[in-house]
């Protein structure tokens, strides 16, 4: 699907960002880093209590530049390959070049490698020596590190985080191998290449770093290092690929956003460790002041997670596990509140205690309780997996949650309505303020949701649930028709970000299309400009749903201000400023295009979808849609969409998948590895047996 020939997976510059923020990234679920930067991070191992804790800094032996001396008229690159997951810098002279590359290994989570290749033309004999710079020291400000005995060529260091997360918690222990990096690279007069790999393994007991050591050393004797991550790498973007037939810049954009993300998530399989979630700023980020200190928000469950879930359910239900495993630390928070049921935090580390270092977002944007259910409402309307709920611990975390809410209504008099009061919407200009329309349809959800799964599961439900989801107050104005975001909303009220267009989606709260364009008008004039990258997508997602696509487009393209060069990170807000490689943004971006061009909703019964594409877009691709156990692909033009099974699941039981168009409801059976085409109109699909409503 090209535009021109330039590879739109492939990042290359002659020179690095004068800002090093804005480097490319280097991680794994396990493991990040930014390249050349003198720290490391480890999911789930933080530093400092409470609002102080923060992503252990962990001094990194890959921090390494590689430089040729006394060699005129070198050419020099800098690419970050999007589909093998590696940095490369190329030195290149006119009869001799040397390459450096740089990963974090995506299916050993433990291993992060380097590699130095030095080649030279068949006419040169002289030997060419490479110099590394290696300032790297086995120091931290987070870790009590001691020296022990070198294991396999490779030093070692250990030690525990100084500052438990909460009185009496655990103070993670960090263990790290690394092969010791010389000054110097010779190759000598009669060889023509050489490479040399160095290897660094870190894990939370000493026993797992030695065996990622081991296994990565005798993968480097098989010359197979690199090449595994590699066809790791492969594998994923085998199972989930989205690309158009359009601008080359709107098809970089979509290949760094999925590359940033899949970087974060668990490989498939078994990945040996506990996964403790995706913060706005990923693994490279998240030392003591930056970027939220690596701290988990409603970033991951709202604005990164519905793409997960849509290519790798298994990777979006260890998010989901990261959330029940903090259940403890939710309860907690609640009941410090005052409150029933568990209350989870606005910024979450390794308990689920509230880490936010300012007191009145952890008191009062309470809305990312609902955030927290609706991701576990979406995986269990795509997959059905009822042993997350029924044996792993989720429908513990649904009880507590609908019990929370209920606990934090109280019941009007005048308006004979629930209300939820003193609270901070996503907008975060207001605070205080009572009946969020957002956090008061979120909470209703949540209800209605833990209801639903009480029935499926027979499980009895409690009135209270019905009766405040049925009686909450959700604020509408119907003289103006549209949503005001609060009780005494004034029109033209400035907004710092997407707030009550979320309604629409991800909320899919019933409301005519009128009403949806009211509140789209409405705030977008007064949202601000320069907020956080993931605002637009959701107005261009709106405009999709009402098929104004080419306004749908100008907000898109507003989140371009956002994108960095050359390697495509995003900063939070356009002037520079917030978190960086801000991956909320990327994932708002990834939704506009997987749930807004496509027009795909989750629902109780369904996938729907209803394409709406711009003028200056063709055709697009979406391949390893999951639902049900089945990976599909769509190739969606103006005229026709193409759905193919390319993958079912091994289960005689399962039920076939159909398609259906919402106007005739004429049904086209999906069959492994035959592709249907139907004309570009509503419709969804569903299991071949299902009655859908």
């Amino acid at each position: 699907m090209a535009d021109g020939k330039e590879d739109p997976t492939v990042f290359t510059s002659t020179s690095l960002p004068s800002d090093p923020r804005l480097l490319a990234t280097v991680t794994n679920a396990y493991l990040g880093t930014r390249v050349y930067r003198d720290i490391l991070h480890i999911n789930g191992v933080y530093n400092g209590a409470v609002g102080d804790t923060h992503r252990a800094d962990i001094p990194s032996p890959v921090n390494v530049r590689m430089m040729v001396p006394g060699t005129d008229s070198l050419a020099e690159t800098f690419t970050l390959n999007t589909r093998t997951g590696t940095f490369s810098h190329v030195l290149q002279a006119t009869d001799c070049a040397a390459t450096h590359q740089i990963y974090a290994h995506h299916s050993l989570v433990h291993l992060m490698a380097f590699s130095i290749t030095i080649w030279r033309s068949a006419h040169a004999t002289q030997p060419i020596t490479v110099q590394l710079q290696t300032p790297f020291v086995p120091k931290s400000q987070d870790l009590d590190l001691n020296q022990g005995p070198d294991f396999q060529g490779a030093h070692y260091v250990y030690g525990k985080t100084l500052v438990p997360e909460v009185e009496g918690g655990p103070c993670p222990t960090v263990h790290m191998l690394w092969t010791p990096v010389p000054q110097t690279l010779t190759l000598r007069g009669e060889e023509r290449q050489r490479s040399w790999e160095f290897l660094t393994a870190v894990a939370e007991s000493e026993e797992e770093a030695k065996r990622s050591y081991s296994e990565g050393l005798a993968l480097i004797a098989a010359g197979s290092l690199h090449s595994s991550h590699v066809h790791a790498w492969t594998m994923l973007w085998r199972g989930c690929c989205i690309d158009l037939d359009g601008p080359l810049p709107l098809r970089q954009a979509l290949y760094g956003c999925l590359y940033y993300l899949l970087s974060a998530i668990p490989p498939r399989g078994n990945p040996g460790f506990l996964f403790h979630g995706i913060s706005p700023g990923g693994l490279s980020n998240g030392t003591q002041g930056e970027d939220y200190w690596g701290h988990v928000f409603w970033d991951q469950d709202t604005w990164m997670f519905p793409n997960i879930l849509l290519f790798y359910p298994e990777a979006a239900r260890a998010i989901l596990e990261y959330r029940i495993r903090t259940l403890e630390g939710a309860l907690r928070n609640a009941q410090e509140q005052g409150y029933k049921g568990a209350k989870f935090p606005w910024e979450s580390a390794a308990t689920g205690r509230e880490v936010c270092p300012e007191e009145i977002y952890g008191a009062q944007e309470i809305h990312v309780t609902g955030d927290v259910l609706m991701a576990f409402e979406q995986y269990y309307c795509t997959t059905q997996d009822q042993k997350l709920f029924r044996e792993d611990g989720g429908w513990k975390l649904v009880d507590a949650v609908a019990q929370y809410w209920c606990s934090r209504m109280v019941w009007s008099e005048e308006e004979q309505c629930y209300h939820i009061k003193g609270v901070m919407p996503p907008d975060e200009y207001h605070y205080r303020v009572d009946n969020s329309v957002y956090t008061n349809a979120v909470a209703q959800r949540s209800l209605n949701f833990a209801a639903d799964i009480a029935r499926d599961f027979l499980i009895p439900v409690p009135e209270e649930w019905v009766d405040c989801a049925k009686k909450i107050k959700v604020p509408f104005d119907a003289e103006k028709k549209y949503h005001p975001e609060y009780d005494g909303y004034s029109p033209g009220e400035p907004v710092k970000q997407a707030d009550v267009v979320l309604l629409g989606f991800p909320l899919m709260y019933p409301m005519s299309s009128e009403v949806r364009r009211n509140d789209l008008e409405m705030y977008e004039p007064v949202t601000e400009l320069d907020g956080p990258a993931m605002t637009w997508s959701m107005f261009a997602v709106g405009w999709l749903e009402l098929k104004e696509v080419q306004r749908a487009q100008s907000q898109l393209n507003k989140c371009f201000s956002n994108i960095t060069e050359p390697f495509k990170i995003w900063v939070e807000n356009s002037d520079g400023s917030g978190a960086v490689n801000f991956l909320t943004g990327m994932g708002g971006f990834l939704q506009a295009v997987l749930f807004g061009y496509t027009g795909f909703r989750i629902t109780r019964s369904s996938l729907r979808f209803n394409p709406a594409l711009p003028n200056d877009i063709n055709k697009l691709k979406v391949t390893g849609v999951s639902y049900f156990g089945n990976k599909l692909k769509f190739a969606i033009t103006k005229e026709e969409i193409k759905i193919k099974v390319i993958e079912s699941r091994q289960d005689p039981l399962a039920s076939p998948l159909e398609a259906v168009l919402e106007e005739s409801r004429q049904r086209f059976p999906l069959c492994e590895g035959q592709s249907i085409s139907i004309p570009t109109v509503a419709g969804w699909i569903q299991r071949s047996s299902a009655e859908t409503f």
